[in-house]
């Protein structure tokens, strides 16, 4: 079993992760087999057990566990520490190391996508485990001014002491900004008629971006779209987080060329 690797979750059924790292094994020949682990959250710390006692590589983290995992892990990566969740985790020499490869999957998306970051005004709707790797990744590429919106005011000030926290009533007043970026799972499959706000309020934005990929356009990036607003979805991300997972499980670098060539065949799954 020491070529097992996964995804632990609450909900996995429409994840595209074991599709695109078929692909990367294929593409890189490594032998290894990824499956899906739905865990309850009770059950979060003995599954870690388990997997670490069958000999597993390693797995990545999705909503809702991105930081309740962590204080079931032996040691955390610099980056994971900082941004305070994790989504993939080595086993090695029989310990857990809890890593983030969103923060690499999230700034390589922005790249391909000629998104700048410099001197920007961003609004993040929601204040979950994925907000916290985009957080930090724009503050280490110098934006200007963050403001987060959540549905629950009082539990997100208290974690975001440092930040701007509003309701979506009164994101609705915002004057314009650069970008919004939906770090919330409202649009996600199967729930595709969702949308985390108004058509209007998207039409202040000049960038939206979700971190969903599946849908490839959610009903929030088909108002951005609508209005001539640039729009980009969550799919390169959730690529350039698992090849770096990769690299991390196989001690391996995987170059940007290979990186597109997975996209590419990802997108024709779709």
């Amino acid at each position: 079993m020491s070529n097992l690797f996964g995804l632990i979750g609450e909900k996995l059924k429409h994840s595209f992760s074991p599709a695109i790292h078929s692909i990367i094994f294929n593409e890189l020949n490594i032998e290894g087999y990824y499956d899906l682990f739905e865990v309850k959250s009770q059950d979060l710390k003995m599954a870690i057990y388990g997997l670490k006692a069958i000999g597993a590589r390693g797995v990545n983290v999705t909503i809702p566990y991105k930081v309740n995992i962590m204080e079931y892990l032996d040691d955390l990566s610099h980056e994971a520490k900082k941004i305070g969740a994790v989504n993939t985790i080595c086993f090695k020499e029989n310990k857990t190391i809890g890593y983030n490869t969103d923060y690499f999957g999230f700034g390589i998306m922005l790249d391909k996508y000629d998104i700048d970051i410099k001197n920007k005004e961003a609004v993040i709707l929601g204040t979950g485990g994925a907000s916290k790797a985009v957080l930090q990744y724009l503050l280490d590429k110098g934006i200007r001014d963050i403001i987060f919106v959540s549905r629950n005011i009082r539990k997100s000030k208290e974690r975001l002491k440092n930040y701007k926290v509003i309701s979506y009533d009164d994101f609705k007043k915002i004057s314009d900004k650069d970008m919004i970026i939906n770090c919330t799972p409202s649009g996600m499959y199967p729930k595709v008629e969702n949308c985390p706000v108004s058509r209007d309020d998207i039409s202040k934005f000049q960038a939206a971006v979700d971190l969903i990929y599946n849908p490839v356009e959610t009903l929030f990036l088909k108002h951005a779209k609508d209005q001539g607003i640039k729009s980009v979805n969550g799919l390169y991300m959730l690529v350039g987080q698992a090849v770096k997972a990769q690299e991390l499980w196989n001690d391996i670098e995987i170059s940007s060329e290979v990186i597109e060539k997975i996209y590419e065949e990802i997108k024709k799954l779709r």
